[in-house]
C-alpha cells in the first residue's frame, strides 16, 4: 500500500466541487492499492486521469482527478479535481502547469533516493 498525499490545489478543488469525504477516502484507498490507476496523459510528465463515481451518477457523471505517481518510494500525489457536471476535462494549460509541479516532485524524490 502506498501513501496518498493531497496537494493544496486538490484540497481547494475538492472543497469547491463539494466532493464528499467518503468519495475522497475511497479514491485514496483505491490509489493506495493501485498507484498506476487511471489513464496516463501523454506529455504530462506522468500525470494520470482517474475517473471517480459521483453520488448516484456513476463514473461518467462523477469527478475527474489528476494524480501523479513518481516512483515506488514516493506517495501518490492528488493534484486537481473537477466535477464532470461542470466541465468535461482539464485544459491543456492546466495539465502543463501540473506537469511542471510533477517534475519538481520527481526531482525531490530523486534527490532523496541518492
Amino acid at each position: 500500500m502506498h501513501t496518498v498525499a493531497e496537494t493544496s490545489e486538490f484540497v481547494r478543488d475538492a472543497d469547491a466541487e463539494r466532493m464528499p469525504a467518503a468519495t475522497r477516502t475511497a479514491l485514496k484507498d483505491m490509489l493506495a492499492a493501485n498507484p498506476e490507476a487511471g489513464d496516463l496523459i501523454v506529455g504530462s510528465g506522468g500525470i494520470r486521469k482517474v475517473r471517480v463515481a459521483g453520488r448516484g451518477k456513476g463514473k461518467s457523471g462523477g469527478y475527474r482527478v489528476l494524480a501523479a505517481y513518481v516512483g515506488p518510494d514516493a506517495p501518490v500525489y492528488l493534484l486537481a479535481v473537477l466535477s464532470k457536471a461542470d466541465r468535461e476535462t482539464f485544459s491543456p494549460a492546466e495539465v502543463q502547469q501540473l506537469a511542471r509541479l510533477t517534475l519538481s516532485i520527481k526531482a525531490h524524490w530523486q534527490k532523496r533516493g541518492r
